[in-house]
C-alpha cells in the first residue's frame, strides 16, 4: 500500500526534514582530517536531540548509529566508528529524524580535506544534479519512472571521466517515506521497462530520491558487518539524497532549507509553498 499524507502529516514531514537539514549541515562543517566516524555520528546525535526528534537510523533493524558515514568506495550503510578520516578521503553521510511519528531522510557527499581529483569533485556533481533532475519530475501525474528516467538521463548524458565511467548502483534505490522511513514504493535509479511506468504521483505522496554513482561498476557487495556496501571493483562513490512530497502546487523538498526553491528554480520549476512559513 502507497500511503497519501493530509497537508498537516505532510506538514510534521517537513517539520522532521528540517531537523535533517541541521543535522547534515553540521556533519558537513565538522568533516575534517582527524575527525572520526562516530565524532560525527555524537554531532549529528546533538542536533537531533536538541531538537526534540529522534533517530530513524538508531535501532533499525539493529544499525547502531543515527548515520550512515560511508567512505571512499563504500556506497551506503558505513557503520559509524572509531574510523579517521584523513585528507583527501570522501564520505557520504546519511541521516533521518522523526518528529511525531513522521520521518525525514536525506544524505550528502562531503570531501575531507583538498586536492581531491577533479573526476571526484565531478563524479559529486554528477550524482547531485542528476537527483535534481529526479526531483523537478515529482508532480502530480507523472509516474514514478519519469522520475527514473531523469535521473538515468542525466547522468548518461555527461562526458565519462577520464579513466572510468559512471555506474549507477543496481541494488539501491530511493523509498516511499512517512509514518515509516522505508515504506512502498521503491525507487529505481534507472528505467527498468519490466517494472513499467510505476503509480501515477498524487499529492501527498513522498518519496525519498537517492542515487548512487561510481566511477565504475554498478555492482556491489556487502561486508561481514552485514551492513557496509562496498564497490565490487572498489572505485569509489557518490550519495546524496532528499525526501520530497507531491502537492497541489508542486514539489516540496521536505529536507532542503528552502524547500528546493532555488535549485528548482534554475530548472524552471516552481516549488511548492513551505508550509511552516
Amino acid at each position: 500500500m502507497v500511503e497519501i499524507k493530509t497537508p498537516e502529516q505532510i506538514k510534521k514531514m517537513r517539520e522532521a526534514g528540517l531537523v535533517v537539514a541541521e543535522a547534515l549541515k553540521a556533519c558537513r562543517e565538522a568533516v575534517a582530517p582527524g575527525i572520526t566516524t562516530g565524532e560525527l555520528n555524537s554531532v549529528a546525535a546533538k542536533v537531533i536531540a536538541d531538537h526534540g526528534a529522534t533517530s530513524n537510523f538508531l535501532g533499525y533493524h539493529g544499525f547502531t548509529g543515527v548515520i550512515c558515514a560511508s567512505v571512499n568506495d563504500e556506497v551506503v550503510h558505513g557503520i559509524p566508528g572509531d574510523r579517521v578520516l584523513a585528507d583527501g578521503d570522501m564520505i557520504s553521510i546519511d541521516c533521518g529524524a522523526i518528529v511525531d511519528g513522521w520521518h525525514g531522510d536525506a544524505a550528502i557527499t562531503c570531501f575531507v580535506g583538498g586536492g581531491h581529483a577533479e573526476e571526484l569533485l565531478r563524479l559529486s556533481q554528477v550524482t547531485e544534479d542528476s537527483m535534481w533532475a529526479g526531483i523537478a519530475q515529482v508532480k502530480k501525474n507523472n509516474r514514478l519512472s519519469d522520475i527514473s528516467r531523469a535521473i538515468e538521463s542525466y547522468i548518461r548524458r555527461q562526458p565519462l571521466p577520464p579513466k572510468g565511467k559512471y555506474g549507477i548502483i543496481e541494488d539501491f534505490g530511493g523509498h516511499g517515506i512517512g509514518s515509516a522511513m522505508h515504506m512502498d514504493p521503491h525507487l529505481l535509479n534507472y528505467v527498468d521497462r519490466k517494472r513499467g511506468r510505476g503509480m501515477k504521483l498524487v499529492p501527498g505522496f513522498a518519496i525519498a530520491i537517492e542515487p548512487m554513482v561510481s566511477l565504475g561498476t554498478p555492482k556491489t557487495h556487502t561486508l561481514a558487518d552485514e551492513w557496509t556496501v562496498k564497490t565490487n571493483d572498489g572505485t569509489w562513490s557518490s550519495h546524496w539524497e532528499h525526501s520530497i512530497a507531491v502537492t497541489e502546487e508542486g514539489p516540496l523538498v521536505l529536507t532542503a532549507f528552502d524547500g528546493g526553491r532555488a535549485k528548482l528554480a534554475e530548472l524552471g520549476i516552481t516549488a511548492a509553498p513551505d508550509p511552516l512559513g
